[in-house]
């Protein structure tokens, strides 16, 4: 079991190591850049004037740092925070390139700040493994006990052991054995996994963990989420929650129309060189249709004709039966291959976006079918179609190719319960991050 004497020091720990990166990347930009760059601006820095730029440079690495999740050490896997934080030195580069090609009044070269990057990435590569290295002997997996009641737990145990970096399953139990039992076994562990609980004895349970300083990990239902995003109110001496539940008000939605408005635009005239080619190239391969179209279900009900290139044969899906794609798909053509492994194919969707049919952020726009049937078995479902579906969003972001359609629903809800400008934001940029993950995408095999 740990001790847990460290652990009032995780935070300050992981600051300590994320300041460290930070200064080694400064290090070597501030040399670079006032090497190559600092005399062929409009108005050079002298004396210690280009440190400016150094504070720039911090601020773009610490911002996409923080929300591609680069700055969780110990939380993330290696290899998932070697690529938030080599994704976020991309972006300051990117970004530190154009102000200094504003600065100059003209294009300057470029080679420089590709030898910058170069290093950069070979020292975020040595640094993650040397601080994930030291935070897992310093912070060792905790000794996990998992509390279950009518649900098989063996799923949900599966995946609490792809992370055995964090957790070690030590035992698992069926509350239904009494509660003297289970809290004498509780006491033991470091840590407790409250797994599908009926409420009125979780809540006992989490009170139990709370008094004697044991942390406890709750899978969360559906009540409890509408509860978190709750609004307090203070009208008299008793607290309240409310929970309007009515999706966005009309300002967010005024305000997220213009968003989608404003990158649905940007996106077409960036992306449309690519998508004449991926158009062509489609027409010229079999001369059928370029654009797939499937019937989506979004805010409302509403259903709307989805757009996407097509990446099968004509006729891949006779008399509207849903096949869904395997990886091998015999169906799915040389371009098509090419197209969905880059998510090209989605491109489309922006005209849909653009027509209000989408989002660029939201739960994703499901078939009529599988909208159906995930009713039909999970009457919560509906709740999604509060809001508009979205290109990508919450569950895309965090969901995995094997969650389940409920565990989907949570994600989305989270969403639409704690909707912010700046969480659509974030979440953009972090569906930049989640194409080089394969997992995530995997998830997404709904196309024709």
């Amino acid at each position: 079991m740990n001790t847990g004497g460290l652990e009032q020091y995780k935070r300050l720990i992981r600051f300590a190591f994320n300041i460290i990166l930070l200064g080694c990347l400064m290090v070597f930009f501030i040399r670079i850049w006032d090497e190559n760059y600092n005399y062929g601006i409009v108005f050079p820095f002298f004396y210690k004037g280009f440190l400016l730029m150094g504070a720039f440079y911090a601020f773009f690495f610490v911002i996409f740092s923080y929300i591609l999740g680069g700055m969780k050490i110990g939380y993330l896997k290696s290899a998932n925070l070697m690529l938030s934080q080599t994704l976020a030195v991309l972006a300051a580069n990117f970004l530190i390139y154009l102000e200094t090609v504003l600065l100059s009044a003209k294009f300057v070269h470029i080679l420089p700040m590709i030898q910058l990057t170069a290093i950069d990435i070979g020292v975020i590569l040595v640094w993650t493994f040397l601080v994930n290295a030291i935070f897992r002997r310093l912070f060792p997996p905790r000794d996990i006990l998992v509390l279950f009641q009518e649900y098989d737990p063996s799923d949900f145990m599966k995946k609490i052991k792809t992370r055995g970096d964090r957790f070690n399953i030590k035992a698992s139990m069926n509350v239904d054995r009494g509660w003297e039992e289970i809290t004498g076994a509780i006491r033991q562990f470091d840590a407790v996994f409250l797994c599908d609980i009926h409420s009125p004895l979780r809540n006992q349970l989490v009170k139990f963990c709370y008094a004697n300083g044991i942390r406890s990990y709750i899978t969360p239902k559906i009540s409890d989420i509408i509860i978190r995003s709750s609004e307090s109110m203070h009208l008299f001496d008793t607290p309240l929650l409310l929970s309007r539940n009515t999706g966005f008000s009309i300002e967010q939605k005024f305000v997220k129309r213009i968003m989608d408005i404003i990158v649905s635009i940007i996106a077409l005239l960036v992306t449309s060189p690519i998508m004449l080619v991926v158009a062509a190239a489609i027409k010229l391969y079999d001369g059928g249709p370029v654009f797939f179209l499937q019937e989506r279900c979004t805010i409302g009900g509403k259903v709307f004709m989805i757009h996407k290139f097509r990446s099968m044969v004509e006729g891949a899906e006779k008399d509207g039966e849903v096949i869904p794609a395997s990886e091998d798909d015999k169906r799915i053509t040389p371009i098509g291959r090419i197209i969905r492994k880059t998510r090209i194919d989605e491109l489309p969707q922006f005209i849909d976006i653009l027509k209000g049919d989408m989002s660029v952020v939201g739960p994703r726009p499901e078939r009529v079918e599988h909208v159906e049937q995930y009713t039909k078995d999970v009457p919560e479902f509906a709740y999604r179609l509060k809001v508009k579906g979205g290109l990508t969003g919450y569950a895309q972001v965090y969901g995995k190719y094997n969650t389940t359609a409920y565990d989907k629903l949570k994600l989305d809800l989270m969403y639409i319960q704690n909707y912010s400008f700046l969480l659509d934001l974030r979440l953009i940029i972090m569906t930049a991050k989640i194409i080089f993950v394969k997992e995530s995408t995997e998830g997404f095999e709904d196309k024709g």
